[in-house]
């Protein structure tokens, strides 16, 4: 058996990790755990294991008497003093055993609990090895994938990076190296588990903190984030430096630093503006390159309406209202987006412009006609031309403005 515990040592100690002496208190106490259950019940025994050469020796204790009723637990003083000589009656004396007479019941129960200890060893390590390192980003292997969630190799452990923690069409295969960020490590009934994520905002975050140099030594600050995984992120940066523009660190010279980003993230769109502590202002930045004509604010309710021109509707709401979307997470308030439309200081000679426009009228006759409530070609529906000569037109006047109507 020695030569198979020196075995198990060396290989727990060189390729586990494990301290021989955990290993040799693990075995020991297995064994004698195991072998007083079994044919050596009712008796205490002592076992110890060299821990150079792996010898196993084992003891049992008996209590020196000078009469016996229980053998298993007692020695006679006469038998006590030929195994120490000057023993004396109430001491304990320790007797030599044949270790193999500890059973084979006793040698499973030590395989057991050597293997029973790797795993909690292993799961102490774990923990150990990455507590550290929540927060950072992490690279992998793509091991395989059950249900929805993807299992990483990070080579000391093994990484879950959940269905709800990926990002939409990113799709990896076993193989595939992967970088994510650690984002907790969970207690579970088997263990700790670490789980990785690449579709919060604080994996863009730790990239931008990777990337630029000016963000890392906290010269540029990201005051204000939010992220549409794989579709767009926008985040609000600031200067502690007068003389650093945050916008352009982030962005590097020739747009390097925020390619790196986007390429890491599969092409997903991010834009970074200045930031501005007044809502208003961060609306304004956040809407380029749409100019809102109207801004309401609400500090009651939280809400800002914005109203923009009927030509950079499209462009401030954006695609299935994410532009909206993300600038509201961003500035923190709810945001309800208008068509601006203006106000005429001569709406008389706007509707008269329109109909000389649009029916090729004189400027006499269209405003005439703007005057009687004929403000719009709408209006003419239904009107003949016997309307208009009673409404005052000549009957030439009437059948050539019906004439033109008609003809739109």
């Amino acid at each position: 058996m020695s030569s198979e515990i020196l075995s198990v040592l060396e290989y727990m100690e060189k390729e586990k990790g494990i301290p021989r002496a955990d290993m040799i208190a693990t075995i020991t106490t297995a064994l004698k755990s195991a072998a007083q259950k079994g044919i050596n019940s009712g008796q205490e025994l002592k076992i110890e294991i060299n821990a150079k050469t792996a010898q196993l020796q084992a003891w049992v204790q008996l209590k020196v008497v000078d009469s016996i009723s229980n053998p298993k637990t007692e020695i006679h003083i006469e038998k006590a003093q030929a195994i120490k000589p000057g023993a004396v009656l109430g001491e304990i004396v320790e007797r030599s055993m044949d270790p193999a007479s500890l059973g084979r019941i006793a040698a499973q129960t030590a395989r057991q609990a050597v293997m029973q200890r790797v795993r909690q060893f292993e799961k102490e390590r774990i923990y150990d090895d990455f507590k550290d390192q929540v927060g950072n980003i992490v690279t992998g292997t793509v091991r395989r994938k059950e249900r929805g969630d993807t299992y990483i190799d990070l080579g000391k452990a093994e990484a879950v990076l959940r269905h709800k923690e990926q990002v939409p069409g990113e799709d990896y295969q076993p193989g595939d190296r992967i970088r994510c960020l650690l984002l907790e490590i969970e207690s579970t009934a088997r263990g700790p588990e670490i789980i990785l994520t690449r579709g919060s905002p604080k994996f863009v975050r730790r990239l931008f903190e990777v990337e630029v140099a000016e963000v890392a030594d906290g010269t540029v600050r990201i005051e204000s984030f939010a992220r549409e995984p794989g579709y767009r992120t926008k985040i609000a940066v600031v200067s502690t430096d007068p003389k650093v523009d945050p916008v352009g660190a982030c962005v590097g010279a020739r747009g390097a630093r925020v390619k790196t980003i986007v390429r890491e993230l599969n092409g997903e769109k991010i834009d970074i503006i200045n930031y501005f502590a007044d809502p208003k202002e961060m609306v304004v930045e956040a809407f380029k390159p749409a100019v809102p004509r109207e801004i309401q604010i609400d500090e009651k309710t939280h809400r800002i309406l914005l109203k923009v021109l009927e030509e950079d509707l499209a462009l401030a709401i954006g695609k299935k209202g994410q532009n909206a979307r993300l600038t509201s997470r961003l500035i923190g308030w709810r945001l309800d987006i208008e068509e601006f439309k203006a106000v005429s200081a001569d709406p008389e000679g706007d509707a008269k412009r329109k109909l000389v426009t649009a029916l090729g009228l004189t400027d006499d006759l269209a405003l005439r006609l703007v005057k009687a409530g004929f403000v719009s070609i709408e209006l003419f529906d239904g009107v003949a031309a016997d309307d208009l000569v009673g409404a005052g037109f000549t009957a030439e006047e009437a059948t050539d403005v019906i004439a033109r109507v008609a003809g739109k």
